[in-house]
């Protein structure tokens, strides 16, 4: 949990109010280091939500509840137009597109090692620390800084920060990368820490409880909701949607539909306003195409790469192989077909626990079709 010998560093912590920030300042305040605790204000309010969030006012007030707690100072910097310009308004497009954004991703990119750690170290900081469950390790033989996954497989966050620049990574640390949720919360007990019991933030933070359905009902307009059709495997009309924004890949509940066994949506067309439906084979594909890739631990392009991948956050790994063309999309061919590759989510590669790369899906592809 030591990160350092050099006690001269100036460490500023990124706290949301969660316990898992307020423990970091507290490790590193113990250990000797100059810390500063900075935490990030979106303006968010959900007056008729009963969900917990880490970048509402309660999460605020708790990180400067936890600061004065650890003695050390604290600033609020306000990135209310970088998080509507950069996640919000990315996230409405994707739904509205037929895909299914993955915002977590998206804010380590673009705020957390974006403009917050640009802010910090423009005042000096030579070091961004933050609460995630994952390690930032210097190779010895290949000299070079690796992501690498956290020690606890049920709590590890490696697959939200593939798409760190590579150039952050000596100026970023993750202390409890090592830890469990458990020992955590000891550590904010020993501390004496307001953040000890809070519960944990579940979902996306800016979308209230009501769901993100009727987030984007509220900030676009009812009219963005355009009825269409639903198809069978066979082309058929067996009824009607409400909106594409309302579904995703592999949803079975809510659909509104009955005919007579169950039936999944496995393809959204955004051009057509058309959501397919059929029986659970048709979930499953033997690879995808993917863009928008970042390379963490290795050099594009990719030649015959046999790797580990993970297509969502609780999903498991599966043995891959993965090549590049047509600039900087890749082909990923499973060894086993997986079920509901989603466009819009993250594909990360992985070789043991070591962060490779990672990249946003495209589509699925089969055998049957001439993606191979």
């Amino acid at each position: 949990m030591i990160c350092s010998n050099n006690k001269n560093q100036k460490i500023f912590v990124a706290m949301s109010g969660g316990v898992d920030s307020s423990v970091v300042a507290g490790l590193l305040k113990e250990q000797g280091f100059d810390v500063v605790g900075v935490t990030m204000c979106f303006n968010i309010t959900h007056p008729n939500s009963n969900k917990p969030s880490c970048c509402g006012i309660d999460g605020i007030q708790d990180a400067e509840r936890a600061a004065q707690i650890l003695d050390i100072p604290h600033y609020v910097f306000n990135f209310a137009h970088d998080i509507n310009e950069k996640i919000i308004d990315n996230f409405t497009r994707e739904y509205l597109n037929g895909r299914t954004p993955n915002p977590c991703v998206q804010c380590n990119q673009h705020l957390k090692f974006g403009s917050l750690y640009d802010k910090v170290r423009s005042l000096g900081a030579d070091v961004l620390a933050t609460g995630h469950y994952a390690k930032i390790h210097f190779n010895e033989i290949s000299q070079r800084f690796e992501l690498k996954k956290g020690d606890d497989p049920r709590k590890d966050q490696s697959y939200f920060l593939y798409s760190m620049k590579k150039e952050t990574l000596p100026h970023v640390w993750m202390p409890i990368g090592d830890l469990t949720k458990t020992q955590v919360r000891e550590l904010a007990r020993k501390y004496k820490l307001n953040t000890a019991e809070k519960p944990e933030s579940q979902d996306i933070c800016f979308v209230p409880s009501t769901g993100y359905k009727k987030f984007i009902e509220d900030r676009l307009g009812k009219e963005v909701m355009v009825p269409g059709p639903f198809l069978d495997e066979e082309g058929n009309v067996v009824g009607e949607h409400q909106g594409i924004v309302n579904y995703t890949i592999g949803q079975r509940d809510k659909l509104g539909l009955a005919l007579g066994y169950p039936v999944y949506v496995y393809r959204i067309d955004k051009k057509t306003n058309t959501v397919h439906v059929g029986n659970l084979s048709h979930l499953y594909a033997q690879g995808l195409i993917a863009a928008q890739m970042n390379y963490l631990s290795i050099e594009a392009p990719l030649k015959n790469l046999e790797v580990s991948v993970r297509i969502r956050y609780n999903s498991k790994e599966v043995r891959a192989f993965v090549s590049s063309f047509d600039g900087n999309l890749v082909k990923i061919e499973f060894a086993e077909a997986q079920k509901s590759v989603t466009p819009g989510q993250s594909v990360v590669l992985y070789r043991d626990d070591v962060v490779l790369a990672g990249g946003i899906i495209e589509r699925e592809i089969n055998r049957d079709r001439s993606d191979f």
